[in-house]
């Protein structure tokens, strides 16, 4: 049984930096995917990055070249460094994990972008 715990999240002015980290516990096996959602009020949960086990990358369009997606297989964890923050990336982040055909979730932390 897996557990997803997030942090990282937190309040910062438009242009700042913020890292999130995930870690996946009760994994017995490497997983496929993790990666990172987004849900802002009032729309819906999206994509923002994944990165498989073997290194590729994916990135919604909106934060290509302003986020960089890692992990570390070893320990089961996943990393969103975000750069060049703006209001528009405001919601609620949730971490992923695709393990086994199964996907898990962390609870969601709350990243806030001010003008």
């Amino acid at each position: 049984q897996a557990q997803v715990l997030e942090s990282g999240g937190g309040s910062v002015l438009a242009g700042g930096s913020l890292r999130l980290s995930c870690a996946a516990s009760g994994v017995t096996s490497t997983p496929y995917l993790m990666g990172w959602y987004r849900q802002a009020p009032g729309k819906q949960r999206e994509l923002v990055a994944h990165q498989s086990s073997s290194g590729g990358t994916y990135y919604t369009e909106s934060v290509k070249g302003r986020f960089t997606i890692s992990r570390d297989n070893a320990k089961n964890e996943v990393y969103l460094q975000m750069n060049s923050l703006k209001p528009e990336d405001t919601a609620v982040y949730y971490c992923y994990v695709d393990v086994a055909g199964r996907a898990y979730w962390g609870q969601g932390t709350q990243v806030t972008v001010s003008s």
